[in-house]
């Protein structure tokens, strides 16, 4: 009798400390995950904040950049500076809603609330969700905006550029210049000289003064080609039969790289936009000579030698 009662009572008490070892074990699984959790999350914000800015470059990618390239204009330091402002305004969402999972994982898991809440409503939370998205959207919307605009809306120009996307090379005219034309092309890998970088050199650059707004008409000549310098915050898509138009006032001499952003056939990765800014005594010793090359059509082989690429 009394081993049948022994019996009994380890039957009935052995699910009950099964399932607290079960929980025990589940809570320290759960607090393991969180540790690594915050750990990867520190060390991703870290990278971030430490390298970001650091590996930046003017005018041309570097190794391992992480952020957008250093502003060359004020249209760009515009767009760094919203970039900016809505990476502060995602963090803050971010460490926000982790805050309140990792409050629901450690207070309202089943066993350090065995008891859980019956309620349905809470009219002031339904009132703070609904209205705190509005006004972040609005406060996102402003400079938005603001920035649109700016882009869009093209100052009187002390220059104008047209840039013509072809299969795959870019040519430039200067209608204001004297109105010579000619072609962009990519320098090959075996053509390339000590400091040149692959992919982004060009035998002929576009040249431009500095503290000058620039007015750039993009039209494409045969499928759709895309004209974007990241320095410079421009990007639009040159498309044939039509000309849609950019702008930018470069703040900084030198030398400037971009290239087609758009997928326009088999060579979109080798049609480089190099523009070099110098001061206006350079450029116009480059417009002067640049009138007298190209009105003498020194540059008519490389088109003829692009085009069978």
């Amino acid at each position: 009798m009394l081993l049948r009662c022994a019996l009994d009572e380890s039957r009935r008490g052995s699910p009950t400390v099964m399932t607290h070892d079960l929980k025990n074990q589940g809570a320290e699984r759960q607090m393991k995950v969180i540790s690594r959790l915050a750990a990867i999350a520190a060390t991703v914000a870290a990278l971030f904040a430490g390298a970001g800015t650091a590996l930046a470059g003017l005018g041309q990618p570097t190794p391992w950049e992480l952020g957008l390239q250093q502003a060359g204009s004020p249209v760009m330091a515009d767009i760094i500076t919203f970039h900016t402002f809505l990476l502060w305004i995602i963090s803050a969402i971010t460490a926000f809603i982790l805050i309140l999972l990792l409050t629901v994982i450690i207070r309202f898991n089943a066993r350090s609330n065995p008891t859980p809440s019956r309620t349905t409503h809470n009219t002031p939370i339904e009132v703070i969700w609904t209205v705190v998205p509005v006004l972040i959207l609005v406060a996102i919307a402003i400079p938005s905006f603001r920035l649109l605009f700016t882009e869009l809306d093209v100052p009187t120009p002390d220059l104008t550029v047209k840039a013509t996307g072809k299969q795959w090379y870019w040519s430039y005219a200067y209608p204001d210049n004297g109105n010579f034309e000619f072609d962009s092309l990519i320098v090959a890998d075996k053509d390339l000289k000590p400091g040149q970088l692959r992919l982004l050199t060009v035998d002929n650059e576009m040249v431009v003064p500095v503290n000058k707004v620039i007015h750039v008409l993009v039209t494409g000549a045969d499928v759709i080609h895309s004209f974007a310098v990241p320095s410079f915050g421009i990007k639009i898509d040159a498309v044939p039969g039509r000309i849609n138009d950019t702008w930018f006032k470069a703040t900084v001499q030198g030398t400037f790289h971009g290239q087609c952003s758009e997928l326009c056939g088999k060579d979109h990765g080798f049609m480089p936009i190099t523009v070099r800014v110098t001061d206006d005594k350079g450029f116009a010793a480059w417009a002067a000579q640049a009138k007298q090359k190209y009105a003498e059509g020194v540059n008519a082989p490389q088109t003829t030698v692009a085009a069978a690429r």
